[in-house]
């Protein structure tokens, strides 16, 4: 898909939402007066936003002509319009640059989820951390994505308060809620579940889950090989009733299985007082192999052993690093740690905009060909320049023929076999004072 073709289909959504007067928290009022910031233009300025102050922010938007808007005249237009605005933009956006691309007759999509650090706001408590042993109170949400990893963008997002995260029921909405089909979905620990696992099931789709290799994981209560590695499958039937037929039944770890009632299950009534005895059959298969000569993955999968044994298994796994890098993006490319309000609900314009961005920049950088020539290493667009470039093509300071160009002559090397160490250190967002000129 051509860059022009793609920023004509996000121009063209900001201009459906801004016909669609329901985002607007007063409609019949807001936006009914001439004014330096309409509705389109506010949508674009939320958009194309850096990591810059909102009076550099301004000046750049309006080519630092001396008829600039204020910052205090933007903050008043903003706050008119609900954050459901550029939500619902990230979501159309997704949904028509759809590019459809498989891998064996399957779309790739992973799931996982990254904390936001958010200006320290202690009147949201669903949010706030006072902070222990002499740390700053800091305040956080939590972004659940659905991440394409043929496409590099992103295709579903939620946003939970931190201290009421539930990935799980994140998880379990986005594939109620998704168009997509024949999709294989990837996974990391933490996010097994059999109520998931049900779900998308029930989707149609396949999975590809990495489980706790330990004694408190789902496999801790079947009755597995001891060897190093295995393939093995398991056909469970799931209960919550516990008769003293189906004690008996249970007996056989490997084929039922009895969920609590404090579990969270959607197929089968909490309540089991005067219901039936009822199963819910689940069919996966579990295997682990080695990464390294000391260590060791297992995941779950319903992915046919003979259309993909263990070796396949381990190179799908190895692709969901795709999301990780995308957040790095996300977060320190397109700025997703620069916000540009203390209140919650501008954050949340923020966070979709930043990703309708990420979307936009890797659509039209994935566009250009690279010319490789004969060089030791194979060259890929840096996404950090590339990035830039589309932001300014995005506000229309240049033409397509440019971008290309530009993103074409910013490349870096694709270092195969390289591995750093997880740095993991605590992070803040960046203050409104102290941001790049």
């Amino acid at each position: 898909m051509k860059p022009e073709k793609i920023k004509r289909i996000l121009f063209s959504l900001i201009s459906q939402t801004c016909e669609n007067r329901q985002f607007l928290k007063e409609p019949e009022k807001d936006f009914t007066r001439n004014r330096k910031l309409p509705l389109h233009q506010v949508f674009k300025l939320i958009l194309g936003m850096g990591g810059g102050t909102l009076n550099h922010e301004m000046l750049d938007y309006f080519g630092f002509s001396p008829n600039v808007a204020t910052s205090a005249a933007f903050v008043q237009q903003r706050a008119k319009i609900m954050s459901e605005a550029l939500e619902y933009i990230f979501h159309q956006f997704a949904r028509r640059t759809d590019g459809n691309l498989r891998y064996r007759g399957f779309r790739l999509l992973a799931f996982d989820g990254s904390d936001i650090h958010i200006p320290t706001n202690p009147n949201e408590p669903a949010s706030y951390f006072p902070g222990a042993n002499g740390q700053k109170p800091y305040s956080l949400l939590h972004l659940n994505a659905l991440y394409d990893l043929l496409q590099h963008t992103y295709c579903d997002a939620a946003i939970q308060k931190r201290l009421k995260i539930n990935e799980h029921r994140a998880l379990s909405n986005m594939v109620d809620d998704s168009p997509l089909r024949d999709v294989l979905l990837i996974a990391d620990r933490g996010l097994e579940s059999y109520n998931v696992m049900a779900h998308i099931q029930e989707k149609g789709w396949k999975f590809l889950i990495r489980v706790k290799d330990s004694n408190k994981g789902i496999v801790s209560g079947l009755d597995l090989p001891v060897d190093d590695e295995f393939d093995f499958p398991v056909q469970l039937h799931l209960t919550r009733k516990q008769t003293n037929y189906a004690k008996h039944l249970l007996k056989n770890r490997n084929q039922y299985k009895c969920i609590p009632a404090s579990t969270v299950f959607d197929y089968l009534p909490a309540k089991q007082r005067n219901v039936p005895l009822s199963f819910y059959p689940i069919s996966f298969r579990v295997v682990r192999f080695k990464l390294s000569h000391d260590s060791f993955e297992t995941i779950l999968t319903n992915l046919h052993p003979s259309d993909f044994p263990p070796d396949d298994l381990k190179a799908l796994y190895a692709m969901r690093w795709g999301i990780e890098t995308s957040f790095r993006d996300l977060k320190y490319t397109i700025g997703l740690l620069h916000f540009h309000s203390k209140k919650t609900e501008h954050v949340l314009q923020e966070i979709f905009a930043a990703l309708t961005m990420y979307n936009f920049s890797e659509l039209i950088t994935r566009s250009v060909v690279i010319q490789q020539g004969k060089k030791k290493f194979v060259y890929q667009a840096n996404f950090s320049d590339a990035a830039y470039i589309c932001r300014q093509f995005f506000r229309s300071n240049m033409s397509p023929p440019v971008v290309e160009a530009l993103i074409a002559r910013f490349i870096s090397p694709i270092r195969p076999n390289r591995h750093r160490p997880r740095v993991l250190t605590g992070k803040t967002a960046v203050s409104f004072i102290y941001r790049v000129a």
